[in-house]
């Protein structure tokens, strides 16, 4: 037995607990010691034997950025497993290749900055592949369980330390670090903070990463809900790191705030422990946080707080005790089990989306043509590990079906690029080995530099044939016979040296644009013409006209490998680094044309056509001409076996959609529209008919629901019910309990996920399923009250198949409040606090706390306050506002009764003033507020 020597400090004692070793280290640090603690790159502090840290390492669905790992699905495909469970052991697993990769690269860190949990709210956002579901419940779910997973099960050691991204109500890249959200209080409530606050109060989370983007008016990064919402929810410390370079941008994008200094006390003190900013380079931060100390705007107290938690931290870390560490010897890395774990992964992922006359399964002597731009092809993207395995869908069904059996058009075009001197662009030999990007791994793969060690393209009299890809709006890729990607490194030259399209500014793509009847060619990552110079070919501020000679369209090749087959399957999608990634959001759903083409041509060929969607998010397809539809996310790395088993037959599928999939464009609100309630966004409340359902799947088997109970007990409602599997196969059930209130007093969801249980049933067996949902999931967020009410009333609660498929349905009533008019002569109105609105953008009471409102864009603006009790009588209105403008104030949609104007313009936005007018009424009305001008409401308050 090892026993501690009596003169170990506090800060090296197992046996004593954290919180007090932690108040004798930092008691040992300096001033100048703790302030370096406070930058992403924390130096080693020599004297005390602590070792240099980092905060950060992406781990979204594998262990990202740092050379081989195991890959699994992407976020958005984990969501569609609904299973969590399965998503736990993902986890497992990839902590455990953390701790594995690490004890041979100290790069790795053990501060994992996954999962992300916020909603997928809109399908065009760009990071739509990051998220698990557009609902709360099924969202915290699934990140409850990766938390879980990430922690592991040791009580007071954890293998890693899990941070949620991004908070808060952030789904647009479009102008995303200097947008802000417009999140009234039910939407931040009921919506927004759930996924984050349920997964926090489950207990595995480290911290978690604010957001790029602005809420009402105020920069994410010092957010006040950090301090009034997520501490409060959790005893643990939390460590708050900030996003990449976010700090920074306090002033120099956002502008709010005229100093550095400023803005990095201001975000401290609101919360920001850990500041990722000027990548290793630790001297700007540190120097900002020494002169806020110095002009008083920090004291050492507050450096101590955001100390002590990244210090909590590390030692749940077991950085402290390496001989007590449970998980030190972790040495699990690409073993058969997570290999195996991968494939479960990517099966469960699939979901069957339409199947017409039972086409699926295939038979196995079937005769297969398998199409399409990424039918040999498995995506990664840019929080992806490298791959040590991969599989395909055309390698997959060659495995499963017999390469014989199996025939392949990729259905790129393949064309020349002449010039006017009449020569070809030509690839020269390579000369040097494959190499795939990342694969050394880096901590910042953004710095990662193109490849020089190949010739540059040349031109010559016969040239080389490049495989023409267009990815939507004219952005294409351009591949050379040997298959790597033409692409331009640092010098400018032209090569053809990249194993796939990548990277955080993409040197793959192209652009045709038509020029005295031939095209340049434009290089999208640098924004300059491709030219041939005496040295090779190169990008340029002029460029060369070329000739595109089409050697043979893709539509041909499908057509001929579509008609001798019995099945085709074209599999569709994107390539997650074009269109519909991290800084480039989405602008349709529409597939691709040339995608189109190709589809149009296989099932002009043979109606018997499958379509498999591979993308990180929905898309609108004319679904009604196509006998089947499968989807699912990038897969990871045994989406090619995965997608040949459920094709096979040899695994029923059962994902089920986690978000809505819409028919059309014109379904969508605008992308920075995040009034889910009052434009009617996600499953919750739209009231069109979509292309498919949130929780939408098939399966190959069939289940019959009975039996439905369903009782009120003292906090919560219990719910149960058979599932009896009627098909000839052992499959998976994915059973869905939704609930709506039937005759809400306010707009409420017209149904919403409460429970959801993946079961797996052999043929003829019954299984009982039981829920017991507390009754707290039945509440909404009362802006009357400014707190969370169960209203009186009844309650449907539905089970079924999807949020659509319902099988069984009953109604209780449940007991609660009432709705109550609104004191106003006591409280007022707070500006924030509408029911209802029209051209409104919630803005920044302050820069520290508060919400105000005004036009969205310095026009009008219409509220409405509900059921507002006047009581015996008021006189006098009186309204808190800055700015300038008018203020209306009519009763019930009748004439103006009051108009409030200030004298002067106020000295800025947040210099607010009273302005009263006469206002005579009694009893209850509903108020409607209309706000003319760059005016800012911050309360209205009546007296009588």
């Amino acid at each position: 037995m090892t026993v501690d020597s009596p003169s170990t400090p506090p800060l090296r004692d197992p046996h004593l607990p954290f919180g007090k070793r932690i108040d004798d280290l930092l008691a040992r640090l300096t001033r100048d010691e703790k302030i370096s603690f406070l930058h992403q790159y924390t130096p080693a502090v020599e004297r005390l034997g602590i070792a240099a840290w980092r905060t950060g390492q992406e781990a979204l669905h594998g262990v990202a950025w740092m050379g081989p790992a195991t890959v699994f699905p992407q976020a958005v495909g984990l969501g569609a497993t609904w299973n969590p469970d399965l998503v736990r052991r993902v986890g497992e697993a990839v902590s455990r290749e953390a701790r594995a990769m690490r004890a041979r690269d100290d790069r790795v860190g053990l501060n994992v900055w996954s999962p992300t949990v916020n909603l997928l709210r809109h399908p065009l956002w760009g990071r739509n592949e990051e998220g698990y579901s557009e609902d709360p419940k099924l969202t915290s779910a699934i990140a409850t369980a990766y938390t879980h997973g990430l922690r592991g099960e040791h009580p007071l050691y954890w293998r890693t330390a899990p941070v949620l991204k991004h908070w808060l109500a952030h789904n647009n890249e479009t102008d995303r670090a200097i947008s802000s959200a417009s999140v009234r209080p039910r939407v931040l409530h009921e919506y927004d903070l759930r996924a984050f606050k349920e997964t926090v109060e489950a207990g595995a989370v480290a911290g978690v990463m604010p957001a790029y983007n602005l809420v009402n008016g105020r920069p994410n990064h010092v957010s006040p809900y950090l301090r009034e919402q997520l501490r409060t929810w959790t005893d643990e410390e939390l460590l708050v790191c900030s996003d990449a370079g976010a700090p920074s941008n306090l002033v120099d994008a956002e502008h709010y705030f005229d100093t550095h200094e400023e803005a990095t006390a201001a975000a401290l003190l609101a919360g920001v422990d850990s500041f990722t900013d000027h990548g290793t380079d630790p001297s700007p931060i540190t120097a900002r946080l020494k002169g806020a100390l110095a002009k008083g705007l920090l004291t050492e107290a507050d450096l101590d707080t955001a100390v002590r938690r990244q210090l909590s931290v590390r030692f749940r870390l077991g950085e402290f005790d390496p001989r007590h560490d449970p998980h030190t010897a972790t040495g699990a890395f690409d073993t058969p089990a997570h290999r195996e774990l991968a494939r479960q992964a990517a099966e469960q992922a699939i979901v069957l989306l339409k199947n017409d006359d039972d086409l699926l399964p295939l038979a196995p002597d079937t005769r297969i043509a398998v199409v399409g731009l990424l039918a040999d092809e498995c995506k990664l993207d840019w929080y992806s590990g490298s791959l040590i395995h991969r599989s395909t869908p055309l390698e997959g069904l060659y495995e499963r079906f017999g390469a014989e059996r199996v025939q392949f058009a990729e259905g790129v075009d393949r064309v020349r690029l002449r010039t006017a001197a009449g020569a070809f662009l030509s690839v020269p030999p390579a000369g040097a080995p494959d190499r795939a990007r990342g694969a050394e791994g880096a901590l910042d793969p953004a710095l990662l530099s193109g490849r020089t060690d190949l010739p540059p393209l040349t031109t010559d009299a016969t040239g080389s044939e490049f495989a023409l890809a267009d990815w939507g709006e004219g952005v294409l890729t351009l591949r050379a016979p040997d298959g790597r990607y033409l692409s331009v490194a640092e010098d400018g030259y032209l090569r053809a040296s990249a194993d796939q399209p990548g990277g955080w500014i993409v040197q793959e793509t192209f652009r045709l644009e038509p020029h005295r009847g031939g095209h340049l060619l434009k290089h999208l990552g640098t924004g300059r013409h491709v030219r041939v110079a005496a040295d090779g070919v190169k990008v340029g501020d002029r460029g060369d006209v070329f000739e595109v000679v089409t050697v043979e369209r893709g539509e041909e090749t499908v057509a001929r490998a579509a008609g001798g087959a019995d099945v085709v399957v074209v599999v569709a999608g994107n390539d997650p680094h074009i269109h519909g990634r991290e800084t480039e959001d989405r602008t349709t759903l529409l597939l691709p044309e040339h995608q189109l083409r190709l589809l149009r041509a296989a099932r002009a060929a043979n109606p018997r056509t499958v379509l498999v969607l591979v993308s990180a998010y929905p898309y609108a397809v004319d679904a009604a001409r196509l006998p089947a539809v499968l989807w699912t996310a990038h897969g990871g790395q045994a989406v090619g076996t995965a997608l040949a088993r459920v094709l096979a037959g040899d695994v029923s599928p059962a994902g089920r959609l986690p978000q809505t999939w819409y028919a059309s464009d014109a379904d969508l609100p605008d992308l920075l529209d995040y009034d889910v309630i009052g434009s009617r966004q996600t499953y919750l409340y739209f009231e069109g008919t979509p292309l498919f359902p949130f929780g939408h799947g098939l399966s190959y088997a069939s289940f019959a629901y009975a039996g439905l109970t369903a009782r009120v007990e003292a906090d919560s409602v219990r719910v149960g019910c058979t599932v009896t599997h009627t098909g000839d196969r052992t499959a998976d059930e994915v059973v869905q309990l939704y609930g709506r209130a039937v005759d809400p007093s306010v707009p409420r969801p017209r149904r919403e996920l409460l429970a959801h249980r993946r079961i797996t049933l052999t043929p003829g067996e019954t299984a009982a399923v039981s829920f017991e949902v507390p009754l707290r999931a039945l509440e909404f967020w009362d802006v009357a009250e400014g707190g969370w009410r169960l209203e009186e009333g009844p309650y449907e609660l539905l089970l079924g198949a999807s949020s659509e498929d319902v099988r069984l349905r009953t109604t209780l009533h449940v007991g609660g409040r009432p709705p109550a008019p609104r004191p106003v002569l006591e409280r007022g109105l707070a500006g924030a606090d509408f029911d209802e609105q029209s051209g409104v953008a919630i803005v920044d009471l302050t820069k520290t706390a508060g919400d105000a409102v005004t036009p969205a864009h310095d026009g009008t603006a219409e509220l409405v306050y509900r059921g507002c009790d006047f009581g015996a009588g008021a006189r006098e209105v009186t309204a808190r506002v800055a700015g300038e403008g008018t203020l209306e104030l009519a009763l019930d949609g009748g004439p103006v009764l009051a108009a409030l104007t200030p004298d002067t313009p106020t000295d800025g936005p947040y210099a607010y003033t009273d302005v009263t007018a006469g206002l005579v009424t009694d009893g209850v009305h509903d108020v409607h507020l209309r706000l003319r001008g760059p005016l800012r409401l911050a309360h209205v308050g009546f007296s009588g």
